[in-house]
């Protein structure tokens, strides 16, 4: 059995570099990290919006400013994400309808960079994949709820709230990531059998919204850290931190999209063994 499982992990492995042998992978995920660079803030500020549905303006605009102690201070992140505060619970109705627009460009950027990985046959590119993309929009409330939730049970465990140990540390770690993951595996499930290109299987889809999802939230749970490193991240461009601060964004999610693209595929390739093997 032990022999089996490695003879097909070995040949899943060998696929996925077949598939991805002689594609520019770094030129899609510069394409995704393009599209989502118009995305991105437009997704962060309808999940703030969403919970004025539970709490209120006011009051989700206090639990989830009490939150900003998780941030790290030392790059200078919590300025951004209490300002992201502020603009996302004043939302309102008209302001979330507006941001599904550019929120929806996410979808293109994953259909066009997935087709740039595995050239197809493939009409309506753009359109397709920003409507499949808008109807994730269903399970951000829930989603967002879940994952501020976490953030309050574990405020108390921050260094700027009383805590700061290293078992505390860990907590965080621990349950960020966890509840990052969950809440990622949702989204990539849908984002794979929906938005990319190839429509596999529902528990494929799954178990690749799962394996990327513990990558990507790995992934941004460095990101986290490298926000608690002391350095001036515009000292490259002459002391700009707004500039400094928005290329070590575009370069952290361009190595996430990489991660990403390198998900879908290994689904695909899951799913043609799989259909294969169905098949004979």
């Amino acid at each position: 059995m032990r022999a089996s499982w490695s003879a097909e992990l070995r040949a899943l492995v060998s696929g996925v570099r077949r598939a991805l042998s002689g594609r520019d992978l770094a030129a899609a995920s510069a394409t995704l990290t393009y599209f989502s660079g118009i995305a991105v803030v437009p997704w962060l500020l309808l999940g703030v919006w969403t919970q004025t549905w539970w709490y209120g303006d006011a009051d989700a605009a206090t639990r989830l400013s009490r939150l900003d102690v998780l941030v790290p201070p030392d790059m200078g992140g919590r300025a951004p994400y209490d300002a992201l505060v502020t603009a996302g619970t004043g939302v309102g109705l008209i302001g979330a309808l507006v941001l599904l627009f550019p929120a929806s460009f996410y979808g293109e950027g994953v259909r066009r960079a997935c087709l740039a990985v595995e050239p197809r046959e493939d009409s309506w590119t753009g359109w397709r994949a920003r409507l499949a993309m808008t109807a994730t929009v269903v399970a951000v409330p829930v989603l967002a709820w879940a994952w501020f939730a976490v953030g309050g049970a574990l405020r108390p465990f921050a260094p700027g709230a009383g805590g700061g140990g290293a078992a505390d540390l860990v907590l965080r770690v621990v349950l960020g990531f966890t509840a990052t993951w969950l809440a990622l595996a949702v989204v990539l499930t849908w984002v794979f059998r929906a938005v990319a290109p190839g429509r596999p299987r529902w528990w494929v889809a799954l178990v690749g919204g799962l394996a990327t999802g513990s990558f990507l939230a790995g992934f941004l749970q460095g990101f986290w850290l490298f926000l608690s490193i002391p350095i001036d991240v515009g000292l490259p461009f002459a002391g700009l931190g707004v500039v400094g601060g928005v290329v070590a964004v575009g370069l952290w999610l361009y190595v996430l999209h990489v991660f990403l693209l390198v998900g879908w595929t290994t689904t695909r390739v899951l799913d043609d063994r799989v259909g294969r093997a169905v098949a004979s």
